[in-house]
């Protein structure tokens, strides 16, 4: 269970606890019972269909003058490269190939070359998922922002349009 969702439902039960309380302190003719609306207080997280449809709405409507693709594998942008990664310094023999890679979520291009990769996440996967990790690897040599929303947080609207905005200027 995620510790967002918990946390919320600790503050709900505490919440709970306090106004029964103050309400068992009062007559019993005054007593009212206690309602809580749960649906407000737990929000219904966004499934990964639901993000990657928020994150296209956005990247269509904000940023028109590119072309939009989805679920881009690092080899369409790399080829099959036959180079290979070395991704941590305490593992220097272990190397990883590029068709190893997560596929990129959206890659914004111009002129028909990528000119930014938007890469959505849940967790830390962006930090230590080697999938993720080959992926950004691989757009760093590419010279390619590579721009990571982790989907456990809100993503406002405006954040995820200044945020893209930062990185293609």
């Amino acid at each position: 269970m995620d510790f967002g969702k918990v946390l919320l439902k600790l503050l709900g039960f505490a919440k709970d606890y306090v106004e029964t309380s103050q309400k068992s302190e009062q007559p019993a003719r005054q007593a009212q019972p206690v309602q809580r609306n749960v649906a407000s207080a737990v929000q219904r997280e966004k499934t990964a269909a639901e993000w990657e449809a928020y994150f296209k709405e956005i990247l269509l409507s904000e940023f028109s003058s590119y072309s939009i693709r989805e679920k881009v594998k690092v080899t369409d942008l790399v080829g099959f490269v036959s180079d290979e990664a070395q991704l941590y310094t305490t593992r220097p023999r272990q190397v990883y190939k590029a068709e190893w890679g997560q596929p990129y979520t959206f890659v914004l291009e111009s002129g028909g070359s990528p000119k930014a990769v938007v890469m959505l996440g849940n967790g830390h996967s962006h930090d230590s998922n080697v999938k993720y990790l080959i992926a950004r690897m691989y757009a760093k040599k590419l010279d390619i922002p590579y721009i990571n929303f982790y989907t456990q947080m809100d993503n406002e609207r405006g954040y995820v349009i200044e945020r893209i905005r930062k990185f293609l200027n």
